[in-house]
């Protein structure tokens, strides 16, 4: 237990290992999340832990909050400190550099948030029966203290669903971002998809298709018992490759952890592979579950023109309508997504600078960018390759971001 404090009748724990609480316990309160896939179970976050992805000298350490009210557990916290921002996606290096540049350390900070993954879900797991805001209210406390005590700069909320009124009421003001979404709007098949797309896109989609399967490229889609050891030796060697070829190393994510997750996770797992003449060429790894469908890693070992796209969106887009799943999230960034039909979505963090000057120079900051990333949604929204009946009943009535979403 590596923190501990009585507040307002609740008992909140800092741990630095998920392993400090029981899997039943945490599992029964992810149980909840109505968004955001299997990333707060357990088992995700255990594994992280198990197979060296976070801890040691990763710059990830873990530091999970949870809350007892009485000796039942009424709230749990997957959280973090971090030593650098990077497998964050919410980017804050210009506060760092602001801070070294006036003679202060940025880190460590603390952030709530699932290593590695930019999606959208609940960072605090709370009871059917719990008070959120009484709870945030006392979490808010601890972490402050807590904070003082270990050195911790700030303290960052990353891709939550839960209410901004709240964060904000609480001094965590709010910070938006843009991600790319697929909504299944029913389709019985891929072509009912391609229906709400003007005519131009259709052609363009079909023929993408058709021009990747030509050559005698095979494309397979995997999931639950189909899938074995052999099948994540391929993932991972394509996983590897690509991002030597880009950033210099072999991943965030180790070998053991993939292999882990067909043991501990096997039908939470989508995997495409693509071959030519029974060789293996590239791969993309999914996770699912009944709130949608994650596409997460990508790995190729010859570079062959629109590959990516089959694999990693429309391959994506013909599992979520089988399964009839109601989003799928391709992953952060990425215009070339819009004109594939994935439309964008506003994504929310909260942030809190313990130096009060900091953290007024933040909060003022996040106010200027807002036009900004506003404007970045609606440019987003206007080259939606959508026929005028799609826009018409779906897109202009989109939900607009409100002072709060869910608790």
């Amino acid at each position: 237990m590596a923190y501990e404090v009585n507040i307002q009748g609740y008992r909140l724990c800092c741990l630095d290992a998920i392993s400090a609480v029981s899997q039943t316990e945490w599992d029964r309160l992810a149980r909840y999340a109505t968004t955001g896939g299997p990333f707060v179970q357990y088992s995700w976050l255990a594994l992280l832990e198990d197979t060296g992805c976070v801890g040691q000298d990763t710059g990830w350490q873990p530091a999970h909050w949870v809350i007892y009210e009485g000796n039942s557990l009424v709230a749990a916290i997957p959280g973090y400190i971090k030593t650098h921002s990077y497998g964050e996606y919410v980017f804050d290096h210009s506060w760092a550099n602001a801070y070294h540049q006036h003679g202060f350390a940025y880190y460590p900070k603390w952030i709530a948030a699932i290593p590695f993954t930019p999606v959208t879900g609940p960072r605090i797991l709370l009871d059917a029966n719990a008070d959120f805001t009484r709870c945030l209210q006392a979490l808010s406390s601890a972490l402050q203290s807590w904070a003082n005590q270990q050195g911790i700069s700030s303290l960052h909320w990353l891709f939550h669903n839960h209410s901004r009124d709240a964060f904000e009421g609480i001094g965590f003001p709010t910070r938006r971002s843009v991600q790319f979404e697929w909504v299944n709007r029913k389709y019985s098949q891929f072509d009912d998809f391609l229906n709400v797309l003007t005519s131009r896109k259709r052609r363009d989609i079909r023929k993408t298709r058709s021009r990747v399967l030509s050559g005698g490229m095979q494309i397979h889609t995997l999931t639950g018992d189909q899938l074995t050891t052999a099948h994540m030796t391929t993932f991972i060697a394509c996983y590897q490759d690509t991002y030597l070829k880009r950033s210099g190393h072999k991943g965030y994510l180790t070998p053991d952890f993939f292999f882990g997750l067909l043991t501990c996770m096997p039908d939470n797992i989508c995997l495409v592979l693509a071959s030519r003449s029974d060789k293996p060429i590239a791969a993309a790894l999914f996770l699912y579950d009944k709130t949608g469908l994650y596409g997460r890693y990508w790995g190729c070992l010859e570079d062959i023109d629109s590959l990516h796209f089959e694999c990693c969106y429309f391959r994506g887009i013909d599992f979520a309508i089988a399964q009839n799943l109601p989003v799928f999230n391709p992953g952060t960034q990425g215009e070339h997504k819009i004109l594939r039909g994935f439309e964008p979505k506003f994504c929310y963090s909260q942030h809190q600078l313990l130096h009060p000057d900091f953290h007024s120079a933040v909060e003022k900051f996040l106010h200027q960018e807002m036009p900004a990333i506003q404007q970045y949604f609606n440019q987003a929204q206007d080259v939606l390759p959508f026929n005028s009946d799609y826009i018409n009943t779906f897109v202009n009535t989109n939900d607009k971001p409100s002072d709060s979403d869910h608790t």
